[in-house]
């Protein structure tokens, strides 16, 4: 592998960040625990000049480092929301973390880690790439699950994690190991082309078992059913501000891993592996769904709709074309912002000693305080894919992916669901709304400005861009070159 000044210009976000990080990791070491406000602050500060160095990039697309890493528009639109929404993680866990004493700078330095992976994966144009930017993601999750040492469901959480996630990596790892034995190559680009002729050859059945391999692997990294076994005791066992960190960005970056390898790497085999991802969306809104309708607990009732969610993902990954794609990418960015708010807004609620976790923890919000109640609503009104919510749009969206790609019937199953789901969303609205308050009490909202700030905003942003959804969908189909 050879690289040049072009190169190193191409992947100038990446580069900045990496550096960036190891400054934060300098400036913690040496200030005071009293002092960590600043660890804090600057590590926003970094992800908002890396957001500005992905937007003001007008370079042409391009490929850099002999093909491993791939500057398109696709890779900018998502490090723009990866970013975004990472910012939003930051501003949400401060209060919580000091609350619970874990407002430490190994936090944010594992965050910052985790969103470099996510850019390296979203822009990967070989295996290695995909593998590596993959394990720095997954490593740093595991770490964060297991951030509060004191909690024996917060450990059992993250050994779960680690195991289950180092048996996906070596399945996904297997499967790419197969696609390189049947091609002869670890370049996307070039493994498209062979894979393409390969119908009939010796390699046929070599790609078809590395291919299963692979969905099984991306599977596991969506949470996908029946690969979710590990999604709900993480919620739930993770603290609030790591959960919502892991529940929003990393799927955005999931999706850029499975188009990367679906399309880019096996786009003339989408015959076998549309049908799989079919049956892994049927799987995942029947599961998500109705177990979801049994849960009690607020962090596992979302984490069994992210189940849901990445059902509805799939149907536009499934459709195999440009405007599919666009569509399962206006999905997962839209539901990485919803995510980030129902996770925020338990966040809001939750003080020392009070995890604002259950569902009875937000009966009568209305009665204590009216404006975070709306905000809640308009989260939960969103994910139940209601008009004229954000949620709904992208939902429409797949929908129709599916019914352009001729399965009525995967349309009809994702409908059905859909209005199963929608019973535990407004189960949350009913009770913030029409159920008594358990304490008499005022909402004690924490003193932190800007978390209230963020979450009125994403809150809100979820109802202006259900009004206004034409350009983002619009970028999202300039990116993937959709008519």
């Amino acid at each position: 592998m050879s690289f040049s000044i072009q190169d190193l210009q191409l992947i100038l976000p990446e580069a900045f960040l990496l550096f960036a990080i190891c400054a934060v990791i300098a400036v913690d070491l040496v200030i005071k625990p009293a002092q960590r406000d600043a660890t804090h602050w600057l590590s926003i500060g970094v992800v908002v000049a890396t957001l500005l160095l992905v937007i003001i990039d007008r370079s042409a697309d391009a490929r850099g480092f002999s093909g491993m890493f791939v500057h398109d528009a696709v890779a900018r639109l998502l490090k723009v929301f990866i970013l975004l929404v990472t910012i939003a993680v930051f501003v949400y866990a401060r209060t919580y973390l000091k609350d619970r004493k874990l407002f430490v700078g190994e936090f944010h330095m594992l965050v910052l880690f985790a969103v470099l992976g996510m850019m390296l994966l979203v822009s990967a144009g070989s295996l290695v790439m995909i593998y590596v930017g993959l394990e720095l993601l997954t490593l740093s999750s595991y770490a964060l699950v297991a951030l509060n040492r004191d909690s024996p469901l917060s450990s059992e959480a993250a050994m779960k994690y680690f195991v289950l996630g180092a048996l996906a990596s070596g399945i996904l790892l297997y499967g790419m190991s197969m696609i390189y034995g049947a091609t002869g190559t670890l370049d996307l680009q070039k493994i498209h082309a062979v894979a393409s002729l390969a119908a009939g050859s010796s390699h046929q059945t070599l790609l078809a078992f590395g291919l299963v391999f692979l969905v099984a692997g991306i599977g596991f990294k969506f949470g996908a059913a029946p690969f979710h076994m590990w999604l709900p005791d993480v919620y739930q066992g993770s603290p609030t501000a790591v959960t919502t960190f892991i529940g929003s960005a990393p799927k955005i970056a999931a999706f850029g891993m499975a188009w990367r390898l679906l399309d880019g790497a096996l786009g003339g085999l989408h015959p076998h592996w549309g049908e799989m991802l079919a049956v892994l969306a049927v799987l995942s809104l029947a599961i998500g769904n109705v177990v979801a309708i049994a849960q009690t607990n607020l962090k596992r009732m979302l984490a069994y709709s992210t189940i849901s969610h990445v059902g509805f993902l799939l149907l536009g990954l499934a459709n195999g074309t440009p405007s599919g794609y666009a569509a399962a990418m206006f999905y997962a960015i839209a539901y990485a912002i919803m995510s980030a708010a129902a996770f925020g807004s338990i966040q809001l609620l939750a003080r020392a000693g009070f995890e604002a976790e259950e569902i009875d923890d937000f009966k009568g919000l209305n009665q204590r305080n009216p404006w975070y109640a709306f905000v809640v609503l308009l989260v939960m009104a969103s994910l139940a894919g209601i008009p004229p919510l954000f949620g709904f749009f992208a939902k429409l969206l797949v929908l129709k992916a599916a019914l352009d790609a001729g399965m009525l019937w995967l349309a009809i199953v994702a409908i059905v669901f859909a209005i199963v789901g929608a019973f535990y969303y407004l189960r949350v609205i009913k009770v913030m709304y029409f159920d008594p308050p358990e304490t008499k009490d005022t909402l004690a909202l924490p003193q932190d400005i800007p978390l209230r700030w963020v979450l009125s905003i994403n809150g809100a942003a979820l109802l202006f861009l259900g009004l206004f959804f034409g350009p983002l969908l619009s970028w999202c189909y300039r990116a993937m070159g959709a008519g």
